[in-house]
């Protein structure tokens, strides 16, 4: 028998998201079902969906109507005949990240680097992406979805489906942060810190062992309200106040911090990068996850001569995503300090248009199907 759900679909960009009757997905091989519990909501979700072909031409959208959501939680309801370790009733995260599973990327745990990588709810990273969209059409904004048994992350009980919500946008800045190496002792900038990358970077940090983070945005009271959570360790300089370098450099006896992290988003300054990255001594690292656009000159002899590393970084892998909520559930990161805004399925499209009241990153903005 044929069973239904109602998922939010977008059929037009620029367009309101539908509500649609759709057929609810089957457990089939390898693959789980999972009803969703909770999904977040992109922060800018409402101006890249609108805007796409003007912000991400090179990054093609699944055909429409299309359903998103990007980070789902939730209860497995069905699994395949051939999935090993997972069963009806578990607590679950679902990675977005979708790969083709057979070439040297990704058996070798790099699925983010296969030609066919695609982030299921969101667009595609390669033009071969229809091919996964097509195997997996139903991102967070549903009922139910499917997804392979390789993106489910199981959850322990001390972890709530809307802190389960963030776990992309905290694994994004997790593996981000472990690319930068040993991190005990060292100092950080991270560009962007009161925004919900930056802040989960900076949760992430502070459990690594980062002696030091360096913290820049704009609104002084949510660069504040950072601070707070680690006063000694944390200081934030608001970039209406001045130049990046020459803050951090006057806080580390002229020799800048051992780290950058970009968390800024799409439509961030170019210059704003720039200086922050200027802010970095010699031999260090400089890491990208916050997907400014744009084309930056770089002074390729500066970058021989200082001993530079310019890294970008992409999501992260489903181990890298078990080993983040083991440090959850051990109180290593604490979730305690997001507040959430939950919403009804029906309210989706309210609740896209509203994002940009949020209070930075300590806002937790999800959809509830």
């Amino acid at each position: 028998m044929t069973l239904f759900m109602r998922a939010a679909r977008m059929h037009e960009v620029g367009q309101p998201m539908r509500i649609d009757t759709v057929e609810r997905p089957v457990a089939k091989a390898t693959d789980v079902v999972v009803q969703v519990k909770s999904c977040g909501m992109v922060p800018n979700l409402g101006n890249v969906l609108a805007n796409w072909p003007k912000w991400c031409p090179h990054l093609p959208l699944p055909k429409l109507p299309a359903t998103f959501g990007l980070d789902p939680a939730g209860i497995v309801s069905e699994v395949g005949e051939q999935v090993i370790g997972i069963k009806p009733g578990d607590r679950v995260y679902v990675s977005p990240v979708r790969s083709c599973g057979a070439c040297p990327a990704c058996l070798s745990g790099k699925r983010t680097q296969c030609n066919h990588f695609t982030f299921n709810g969101y667009f595609g990273f390669q033009p071969q992406s229809q091919k996964l969209f097509d195997m997996y059409p139903n991102g967070g904004f549903c009922e139910y979805m499917a997804a392979p048994q390789y993106a489910i992350v199981k959850l322990p009980d001390n972890i709530t489906f809307p802190e389960a919500a963030r776990l992309g946008y905290l694994g994004t800045a997790f593996s981000a942060i472990k690319k930068a190496g040993p991190l005990v002792g060292k100092s950080m900038v991270i560009n962007g810190v009161s925004g919900t990358l930056g802040l989960g970077a900076t949760l992430i940090a502070l459990a690594m062992g980062v002696s030091r983070i360096f913290g820049t945005g704009r609104n002084k009271e949510l660069l504040n309200r950072v601070k707070a959570l680690a006063p000694g360790r944390i200081e934030v300089f608001s970039t209406d106040d001045g130049a990046i370098t020459d803050w951090v450099k006057s806080r580390t006896d002229g020799q800048g911090a051992d780290i950058m992290l970009d968390t800024l988003g799409a439509v961030a300054s170019l210059a704003i990068f720039d200086d922050a990255m200027h802010a970095i001594r010699r031999g260090g690292t400089i890491v990208n996850i916050g997907g400014t656009t744009g084309t930056i000159p770089i002074d390729l002899k500066w970058l021989m001569d200082e001993q530079m590393s310019l890294i970008g970084s992409v999501w992260f892998t489903t181990a890298e995503g078990y080993e983040m909520v083991d440090m959850i559930r051990a109180g290593a990161i604490d979730l305690s300090i997001l507040e959430h805004e939950i919403a009804s399925l029906d309210d989706i499209n309210k609740a896209i248009s509203g994002i940009g009241s949020r209070h930075g990153g300590f806002s937790n903005y999800l959809i509830a199907p």
